[in-house]
C-alpha cells in the first residue's frame, strides 16, 4: 500500500457540516437498504471522501451480520468514527427522524381522509420507480463487490436460495461466512475484501480519504472491556428505565403501549436480513394476535413504508400509529395523541437495540479491518447479500407489475425508463421518484 501526500487528502468535516449532511441523507434516503447504501458510498466515499472504499465495505460487512435495518447502522457508525458517541447518535437518529415525521402526517391523512385519488396516483407512479432504484442499486453495489468467479456464485446461490428455495435470510449468512472462511484459508486472494488482491482497491482510487485505509483507528474507537460493557450497561438501563414508565402509565404491563414496547423489542432483534425478513412477524403478532390493524391497513403501511425516505422498518411507525389511534389511551378524544405517542414507541423501542450494537461493536470490528481471517467470511456475506438484493428486486416487481391478474404495461414500462435514467443518464434517486411520481399521477388520473 502507497502512503499518499497528507496535501491530497480531504480536510476533516467539523460536527456542524456532518450534521447537515446527515439531516440531508436523512430526508433523501430513499429506496429501501439498497438505495440508501448506494446514496452513502456515492456522498462518503466518492463525492465528499469521508471515508475510503476499504473501510467503507468493512463497516457495512459488519452492519449486514446484526439485526436491525443495516443502512441506518451504517450512518451510525460512520457519524461515530467520525465524531464520536454525538456523531453516531446524530447520523443514526437524524437518519430515522424525517422518516418518522412524514409517516406520522402520512399515517393521519390515511386514516382521517381515507383513500384519496390524487394519493394512490403518486403511489402507482412511484412503486415502479423503487423497483428500478432498487436494481441499480444492485448493480452498483455487484460492481464494486463480485470480483471474481467465487463470489458470482455465493451471489447467485444467494439469489435461488432466497427466491427458490425460501431459506431463511439468517441460514445464508451463517453459510456465506462459512466459505468466507475456508475460502480466506484456501484462496485467500478471492476473498480479501472486495474480492480483489490487497491493495487493487487503494490503488484504483484517485485521492485518499479523511479516514483511509491506512488512517489509524481514533483513540475513541479503540476496544476495551470497559467501553464495552459501559455501552451494554447503557443500553440496558435505557430501556429498563422506558419500559418502567410505559408499564406505569395507562393499562399497566398489559397495556397498549407496554406491549408495543416489548413486540417491538423482540421484532427488533429479529431483523436480520432487513425489513422484509421479519415482516411476517409484524404481520402475524399486530393483525391476527393483537389486532392493532387490519391486513389490508398493513399493506396500506407497507406501501407507505416503500415511498418515505428511510429505513423500510419504519413501517413499524405506521402499525403504532394506527393502533394508537383505534384504542386511545385518553378517551374519544385523545386519538391524535395516543397515535402519536404509540408511534414515537415503537421507534424507540425498535432503533434502541441498533445504536447499542454500533457503539459497542465498533471498535471490535475497527480493530480487525486489516485482518483476512474477519474479512474473507464478511467478503462472501457481501457477496450473497448482492444475490439478497436482487431477489428483493424480483419481489417487489411481481407485487407491482402483476395486477389482477395481468401484467401492468404500463407500470413495466415506466420501472424500465426510470432504470434508464439512473444507468445511462446518471439522474438522481429523488430526481427519478419525483418524475415518476408525477406520471403515475397522470396515468392514474386518465384511468378513473
Amino acid at each position: 500500500m502507497t502512503a499518499r501526500p497528507p496535501s491530497d487528502r480531504p480536510p476533516a468535516p467539523t460536527f456542524a457540516t456532518a450534521l447537515r449532511f446527515w439531516l440531508k441523507l436523512g430526508c433523501i434516503s430513499f429506496g429501501g437498504p439498497a438505495g440508501q447504501i448506494a446514496i452513502m458510498h456515492a456522498e462518503l466515499v466518492e463525492r465528499r471522501r469521508w471515508i475510503s472504499e476499504r473501510r467503507f465495505l468493512h463497516a457495512l460487512n459488519y452492519c449486514m451480520l446484526l439485526p436491525g435495518p443495516e443502512a441506518q447502522q451504517l450512518a451510525t457508525y460512520i457519524g461515530w468514527l467520525l465524531h464520536r458517541t454525538w456523531g453516531g447518535l446524530v447520523a443514526g437518529g437524524l437518519f430515522v427522524l424525517p422518516s418518522l415525521l412524514v409517516l406520522i402526517l402520512l399515517s393521519w391523512l390515511y386514516v382521517a381522509l381515507g383513500d384519496l385519488p390524487v394519493v394512490a396516483g403518486l403511489f402507482y407512479g412511484i412503486k415502479p420507480a423503487v423497483v428500478a432504484i432498487v436494481l441499480h442499486a444492485a448493480w452498483r453495489i455487484g460492481q464494486r463487490t463480485l470480483k471474481n468467479a467465487w463470489l458470482w456464485a455465493i451471489a447467485a446461490a444467494a439469489f435461488i436460495a432466497l427466491f427458490a428455495l425460501r431459506v431463511p435470510f439468517p441460514a445464508i449468512v451463517l453459510a456465506a461466512a462459512l466459505i468466507g472462511i475456508v475460502g480466506g484459508r484456501l484462496t485467500p486472494r478471492y476473498f480479501a475484501l472486495g474480492g480483489a488482491a490487497p491493495g487493487s482497491v487503494t490503488s484504483t482510487r484517485a485521492a485518499p480519504a479523511v479516514i483511509d485505509d491506512d488512517t489509524p483507528t481514533p483513540a475513541h474507537a479503540r476496544a476495551s472491556r470497559a467501553h464495552l460493557l459501559l455501552i451494554a450497561l447503557t443500553g440496558l438501563g435505557l430501556w429498563l428505565a422506558a419500559m418502567a414508565l410505559l408499564v406505569l402509565g395507562p393499562g399497566g404491563k398489559d397495556g397498549l403501549l407496554a406491549t408495543m414496547g416489548w413486540f417491538f423489542t423482540k421484532a427488533a432483534l429479529l431483523t436480520f436480513g432487513g425489513a422484509y425478513a421479519v415482516l411476517p412477524y409484524v404481520y402475524q403478532g399486530a393483525v391476527e394476535h393483537y389486532g392493532w390493524l387490519t391486513g389490508p391497513q398493513m399493506i396500506a403501511g407497507l406501501a407507505l413504508g416503500e415511498t418515505t425516505p428511510g429505513p423500510l422498518i419504519m413501517v413499524v411507525a405506521f402499525v403504532g400509529f394506527v393502533g394508537g389511534w383505534q384504542a386511545p389511551l385518553f378517551g374519544a378524544e385523545s386519538m391524535l395523541a395516543s397515535a402519536v405517542l404509540a408511534a414515537c414507541t415503537v421507534t424507540f423501542f425498535t432503533f434502541l437495540p441498533s445504536f447499542v450494537f454500533i457503539f459497542a461493536g465498533g471498535p471490535l470490528v475497527e480493530s480487525t479491518h486489516g485482518d483476512l481471517r474477519f474479512t474473507a467470511p464478511l467478503t462472501a456475506i457481501t457477496a450473497a447479500v448482492v444475490g439478497v438484493i436482487v431477489n428483493l428486486a424480483v419481489f417487489f416487481a411481481g407485487h407491482v407489475f402483476w395486477a389482477q391478474g395481468a401484467v401492468d404495461v404500463f407500470a413495466v414500462a415506466l420501472a424500465l425508463v426510470a432504470l434508464v435514467a439512473l444507468l445511462r443518464f446518471k439522474l438522481g434517486v429523488i430526481s427519478v421518484i419525483a418524475a415518476c411520481a408525477l406520471v403515475g399521477l397522470a396515468w392514474h388520473l386518465l384511468q378513473r
